[in-house]
């Protein structure tokens, strides 16, 4: 199988959430099948939805030789590891790990809709993934990372210090 490239989003906002999100790319590269080929800087992120702490955001590009429900498989189990508990809907997490783009595949199904269908209203998304992927075209709406950025509420997101 030819590898694909691949755009996720990372977070967390429970416990040592920089720990976790670098323990969580090294698990990434190290799951057979997967391989980071960059991450973005670390942002602060206000939370949407319920009363909580703010998050820790990133996004990766992977290198995959998985379809796209076998690598949603590998995120959701990596984030078991990780402790992640479904308590509420965009209740605080450990890790969450949403697959954004699989190349420049457009695909709903009962588990898995792509691209993501919020990404292109969340700033803690762009941001960081217009960083590490500005030129990326976004299959549905035909505008680069870069050009939805510029369209985005970005006030919540701060890239924090090295």
């Amino acid at each position: 199988m030819k590898s694909t490239k691949c755009a996720i989003a990372l977070g967390s906002n429970l416990g040592d959430s920089l720990a976790t999100l670098s323990s969580a790319i090294a698990t990434l590269n190290n799951t057979p099948g997967i391989a980071v080929k960059s991450h973005s800087s670390w942002y602060q992120t206000a939370p949407v939805g319920p009363p909580q702490p703010d998050y820790i955001n990133a996004c990766a590009i992977l290198e995959v030789a998985l379809q796209p429900e076998q690598l949603l498989a590998k995120l959701l189990e990596i984030e078991i590891k990780f402790n992640r508990i479904r308590r509420e809907k965009w209740g605080p997490r450990t890790l969450d790990l949403d697959l954004l783009l699989y190349d420049d595949l457009i695909l709903e199904t009962p588990t898995l809709t792509l691209p993501h269908p919020r990404m292109t209203e969340r700033a803690f998304v762009l941001v960081p993934l217009a960083e590490i992927a500005p030129d990326w075209v976004h299959p549905v709406t035909k505008s680069a990372i870069v050009q939805l950025l510029q369209t985005a509420e970005c006030s919540g997101v701060q890239k924090l210090p090295l």
